[in-house]
């Protein structure tokens, strides 16, 4: 049978036209989904599509109202860089707002509709997909994974404070005989260590608050490089005092960072780190770009590289420093801090030796806003240039 004439837009032996069925089907499908023209106007929407956009409606203009505060993309420019390309592009974990003005979590795939694979574009597809729930589950397995890890951690506490803890106790006993037998320098020397134990405790104490914070704080608006400049600054001393050489090559137009007063506590702990791992003098080099939808800041610094359990240093408590010289949680503490920002605080060996620690911020997790590079007081901001220290 020659099927050269058959309609698709009319059924054949009593099953249901073509057209019929991929209509069924656009309903159907649990995924919300805007068809929309070289104008951005939407000309199709199934139920889930609706929610966010009705037929007639600009596409850019619907994303953008129902974009929840804080996130920040600029839709039309996006789609319209679909249709240029003629490549799909992905939008994942984005905060909308619904029509009950609840927060939802949407992933978005645009891609571009041609009448041949190498015609020009007449518009769009987006597809819509709701992640809330899984989301919502993914945060909740989270928590009881460091609910667990805490676990672990208050035996770790319990160790790391027992030990100057029992010297604590000890030298004091000490003090108390030799105070008895009249020995006042002894009892002075005694009580010297036991005050050494106590701050060790304090010190133990301040960083695991540090560790435990579930937020951070909601400060001005600040830019990243302004962050890394000011960590530079207050080190500088203790670079000096090593003779440690800090370079610093930042990029231009690096995001801001909404309450980024604790990324700066990271910055110092990543430079402080360098610095003592090269006592003898040497080399840090930090560097900011954007790639990929991301701020990366990168730290190298010419000591001697990270241990061979290297990826161990993020574990709360594992030092490679001098007992007394450093609690183990820095580092910790600063990939805690990073990963609130969804982003990303990693470690290797450069291969000409030294080590190399990158931070990566997505650029979702910034402010909206850009202002223009801000100087630290008394100094200038090393915009697309190179300063030492």
């Amino acid at each position: 049978m020659d099927g050269a004439g058959i309609n698709p837009n009319s059924g054949s032996f009593g099953q249901p036209a073509l057209r019929e069925i991929a209509e069924a089907v656009f309903q159907a499908l649990p995924l919300g989904l805007l068809v929309f023209d070289r104008q951005l106007s939407v000309t199709h929407a199934n139920p889930g599509g609706i929610l966010i956009a009705r037929p007639g409606e600009s596409v850019a203009k619907a994303l953008a109202a129902r974009t929840a505060e804080g996130k920040f993309e600029d839709w039309e420019a996006e789609l319209r860089r679909v249709l240029e390309r003629r490549l799909p592009s992905h939008f994942q974990h984005r905060v909308f707002r619904d029509a009950e003005n609840r927060e939802v979590i949407l992933n978005l795939t645009c891609s571009p509709l041609a009448p041949e694979p190498s015609a020009e574009p007449i518009g769009g597809l987006l597809v819509i997909e709701d992640v809330t729930a899984s989301i919502g589950l993914e945060k909740r397995l989270a928590v009881s994974e460091r609910m667990a890890a805490l676990g672990k951690l208050a035996a770790r506490v319990a160790h790391e404070l027992n030990n100057p803890l029992d010297g604590i106790l000890r030298f004091l006993g000490l003090a108390q005989r030799v105070i008895d037998q009249n020995e006042p320098e002894k009892a002075r020397r005694y009580l010297e260590e036991s005050r050494q134990g106590l701050l060790r405790m304090v010190q133990i104490v301040t960083d695991l608050l540090a560790f435990s914070r579930s937020g951070h704080p909601s400060y001005e608006d600040t830019s990243l490089n302004t962050l890394i400049e000011e960590a530079v600054r207050v080190m500088s001393d203790e670079a000096d005092r090593h003779g440690v050489s800090i370079i610093c090559s930042f990029e231009n137009g690096l995001p801001v960072l909404r309450g980024g007063s604790n990324l700066f506590q990271v910055f110092c702990n990543i430079i402080k780190n360098a610095i003592d791992a090269m006592p003898e003098g040497g080399t840090l080099s930090i560097s900011s770009m954007i790639a990929d939808r991301e701020a990366i800041i990168r730290f190298e610094d010419t000591g001697p590289g990270l241990p061979e359990a290297g990826q161990r240093i993020f574990e709360p408590f594992f030092t490679t420093k001098p007992p007394g010289k450093g609690t183990g949680l820095g580092l910790a503490i600063s990939r805690d801090i990073v990963e609130k920002y969804h982003g990303r605080l990693t470690a290797e060996n450069r291969p000409e030796g030294g080590a190399r620690f990158t931070v990566r911020i997505p650029l979702e997790s910034c402010a909206p806003r850009r202002p223009a590079a801000t100087a630290v007081p008394g100094r200038a901001a090393p915009e697309r240039g190179s300063t030492h220290v």
